[in-house]
């Protein structure tokens, strides 16, 4: 398969455009902006709870960036279809809370242990049936728990920090008004401007150095793997590639499922000791390479994601300067941020968890426990939101049964 994959990949190539046009690198390079902006902020946050340092964060970003870039050439130019890979947002707000007095080689052990899980649904084609298992109610309910803390902490900057911090709210909203896809750009823009008027943004530590990334040796911990591997393993799965293949369906591009999810999580499997937590198919990015407005004819809509693959190389190659500005701007900034990109994901979680009657109750206790940061027996609310929640939606199903 992946001779056969070289092969064609060499082919596709060799057949790439002299001539792109400007609308379709606007989309690519849009997408790949929205992701950083979107997200960017919460993967720092998730290094920094592991303990990296300045340097090592940078060295995350360099490996992301340049891991996006290589994998999503190599499915789009193989597929000749817009397929954009990305992080798992979700997967890296889980990890913000998850990995504090965790060290770096757990962290390490953890990204190898959930990408082999992903690696082998997608050999064995668990996937489907995995997903199944787990009702989707629960799934989002558990979502939203983790979710929770990041939309209240953007909301309580605004006491203390109004200036900075509405004023990202308010670009926000009248872009969610206007044009819904640059609202979380034009917060990030306002925001900066707005810190750098105030003397807010620390630019001593800025340089365009590449930063290489580190080899981090992994730990295995049981308890670990159960309470951080696992909810990172489902949440990755549930909110990130199911709804990633449900937007290429969506926009008329049916491309064989497995395939997609062994490259991908392998990916993500290969270099998880750089700072790779997920490799995974994307969604909202790839919905702007997929739309008419990257390309009039779809079946010329890969070459928007080509170009989103070239995006991501550069923002790899100079990953240190894009962590740098991050340590630059105000801790509220980025939480501010933060919480505006996950916002609708949380409103959607939400949705989700309480849209069917039957499951509301048992989806109520699984957003419950979750967003309690309880811990028992050294294993996280995520887990623990999820098992409690099963077992209530079981008896409750019995219940309706009877």
């Amino acid at each position: 398969m992946l001779d056969s994959l070289d092969a064609i990949t060499h082919k596709r190539i060799i057949m790439l455009p002299a001539f792109v046009p400007f609308p379709t690198l606007l989309a690519g390079f849009v997408a790949v902006l929205v992701g950083y902006a979107s997200s960017a902020a919460i993967i720092w946050q998730a290094a920094a709870a592991a303990g990296a340092n300045a340097l090592q964060i940078s060295g995350w970003m360099t490996a992301l960036g340049l891991a996006m870039g290589v994998s999503t050439l190599v499915l789009t130019l193989w597929r000749k279809v817009p397929i954009l890979t990305a992080w798992s947002t979700p997967g890296a707000a889980l990890l913000v809370g998850s990995l504090q007095g965790a060290t770096l080689n757990d962290a390490v052990g953890i990204f190898i242990f959930a990408n082999a899980l992903i690696v082998l649904c997608g050999l064995t084609g668990w996937f489907a049936k995995l997903m199944k298992l787990i009702p989707h109610s629960l799934a989002a309910a558990m979502l939203a728990g983790i979710l929770l803390r990041f939309g209240l902490e953007a909301f309580a900057t605004l006491q203390g920090h109004l200036l900075l911090c509405g004023s990202m709210l308010v670009a926000w909203l009248l872009f969610k008004a206007i044009a819904p896809r640059y609202a979380v750009v034009a917060a990030l823009a306002v925001g900066t401007v707005v810190a750098m008027l105030k003397g807010d943004v620390v630019t001593d530590s800025l340089s365009m150095a590449v930063v290489l990334p580190q080899f981090i040796s992994p730990h295995f911990s049981v308890t670990q793997l159960l309470s951080i591997g696992i909810p990172f393993f489902l949440v990755t799965m549930a909110s990130q590639n199911a709804p990633g293949l449900a937007t290429l369906q969506a926009s008329g591009y049916h491309v064989p499922v497995s395939p997609l999810i062994v490259i991908s999580g392998a990916f993500g499997l290969l270099l998880a000791p750089f700072g790779v937590y997920s490799v995974c198919i994307a969604a909202i990015t790839a919905a702007i390479c997929q739309s008419p407005d990257a390309h009039p004819d779809p079946q010329k809509r890969w070459q928007a994601a080509a170009a989103a693959g070239v995006f991501y190389l550069i923002a790899g190659i100079f990953g240190g300067s894009i962590t740098a500005l991050m340590a630059a701007l105000p801790t509220v900034w980025i939480q501010m941020l933060a919480g505006l990109a996950l916002l609708g994901t949380l409103g959607g979680s939400l949705f989700g968890s309480l849209n069917v009657a039957d499951e509301r109750d048992a989806a109520l206790v699984t957003f419950l426990v979750t967003a309690s940061g309880i811990t028992l027996g050294g294993i996280g609310s995520a887990f623990w939101g999820l098992v409690i929640g099963g077992i209530s939606f079981a008896l409750l199903s019995r219940k309706r049964k009877a």
